[in-house]
């Protein structure tokens, strides 16, 4: 098989969805010889922040000198984005080679009506891939929930639960209760726990974590602050475990401050459990840390903000930091949304800021048509400036049309969204995946 072929196949799989159980990943890793249980892992779960929580930890483990891999999903233009060692993405011949060895696997199991995911089968492309570059460290997204993700199948040194808000309620259920211990489901017997979670889940999370023996570790918005910011990068005080730290990231956001604090004190878990790390690597990987299409500026003159804001929480974030860190003469919005999220809640977060809004589609098969967006926005800002257009590269090229030197144009409301965006004004390829 060749890379097209090959990423043909896998992207077949989109048709069985998001099927939650950990029958069918156990069984494809069993014959694969388990290389997940060849691997130290971090496991990560949460609303928000999860990409974020696992760049600033796989920057930190590399900058002293350990050979990290990163599995996160989904990716903003290349596929080849979800799976990287030390910052590096997975090569195509990689690619090609974990298909061949997987496809007779997966074959057999669709034979007998038992199918794995999309995600299923790129988790076990990850394990394999981490395992043959003999990772001493390998930080683990969770795709959707926790307790019966694909990922869920790892021992790890620690697990992280970021934050938690309402979100993929169909699967999750309907309240916060339900959706923290469905999170939780990551925290194994022994292992310890950090998070960031507040109230209601907090307390899901903490009974969990008694059951299972596992010591909790909270990180509240007591153990940081912000110090500065520009439109260049954000410094914060950070107060971990053991030390305090003073940290630069080009990461915008207030918000970073406890995606930091969250990353900071697991790398110190890990130094009481024996790792050796200086200190300075932990200010030095939160420089050199990551994360394209969360609050990036890729232009000036307007000023153009990509954020993949895809939640009513990361909404209320990207509004917040609207208003806080940026300073605008109109805020232009080009705004494409999954059809299945919570798009009321979230269009009653941004519309207030905005001046003209664009509603548009990704191409991904879950995008809201735009007319129907356009009519949803109508109903929320029947005095502002609606328009529609079929396509990202359509819609940018109004808002640049319309937008003089001292507005902002801000592009949002999914990663899909952003990751075409981005390919736009970058000149790559991008792929229509499910999110997950």
């Amino acid at each position: 098989m060749n890379y097209n072929k090959s990423i043909e196949w896998l992207y077949s799989f989109k048709k069985f969805g998001s099927q939650l159980g950990l029958k069918r990943i156990v069984n494809l890793l069993k014959q694969l010889n388990d290389p997940q249980n060849s691997i130290k892992t971090i496991h990560v779960t949460g609303t928000n922040g999860k990409g974020s929580v696992c760049k600033y930890i796989g920057s930190i483990l590399n900058d002293a000198g350990y050979t990290v891999g990163v599995y996160i999903s989904p990716h903003l233009q290349r596929f080849s984005e979800r799976i990287t060692v030390n910052d590096e993405e997975i090569s195509n011949k990689d690619i090609v080679s974990l298909i061949e060895e997987i496809k007779p696997i997966v074959d057999e199991m669709i034979g007998k009506d038992n199918s794995p995911t999309f995600f299923e089968i790129v988790t076990a492309m990850a394990f394999l891939h981490f395992s043959r570059s003999d990772v001493d460290y390998a930080v683990i997204e969770v795709g959707l929930g926790g307790r019966f993700d694909a990922t869920n199948v790892i021992i790890p040194e620690i697990s992280i639960v970021t934050n938690i808000s309402l979100e993929h309620t169909k699967q999750l259920g309907e309240d916060i209760q339900s959706i923290a211990y469905e999170k939780a489901g990551i925290i194994k017997e022994n292992v310890p726990v950090i998070t960031a979670a507040k109230d209601e889940a907090e307390k899901i999370i903490e009974n969990i974590a008694k059951k299972k023996k596992s010591e909790m570790i909270d990180v509240d918005c007591s153990r940081w602050k912000r110090l500065s910011h520009s439109l260049k990068d954000q410094k914060f005080s950070v107060q971990g475990l053991f030390s305090e730290y003073i940290v630069q990231t080009s990461l915008l956001g207030e918000y970073q401050g406890e995606n930091i604090a969250v990353a900071i004190t697991a790398v110190e878990q890990l130094q009481s459990m024996g790792l050796y790390l200086p200190n300075e690597c932990i200010t030095t990987g939160i420089a050199k840390a990551f994360n394209p299409g969360r609050m990036e500026i890729i232009s000036k003159k307007p000023t153009i903000l990509l954020d993949g804001a895809h939640n009513p929480t990361g909404m209320k974030m990207l509004s917040r930091s609207l208003k806080k860190d940026f300073t605008m003469r109109r805020l232009i919005l080009v705004l494409g949304i999954l059809q299945d999220k919570n798009i009321k809640d979230m269009l009653a977060e941004i519309i207030p800021l905005s001046d003209s809004i664009i509603a548009t589609q990704s191409k991904s098969t879950r995008a809201c048509k735009p007319n129907i967006l356009k009519e949803k926005i109508t109903e929320q800002a029947c005095c502002k400036e609606v328009v529609m257009f079929n396509s990202i590269a359509e819609s940018i090229e109004y808002a640049q049309s319309i937008a003089t030197i001292k507005d902002m144009i801000c592009i949002s409301g999914s990663l899909y969204t952003v990751g075409e965006a981005r390919g736009y004004f970058y000149n790559n390829k991008t792929y229509d995946l499910d999110e997950f």
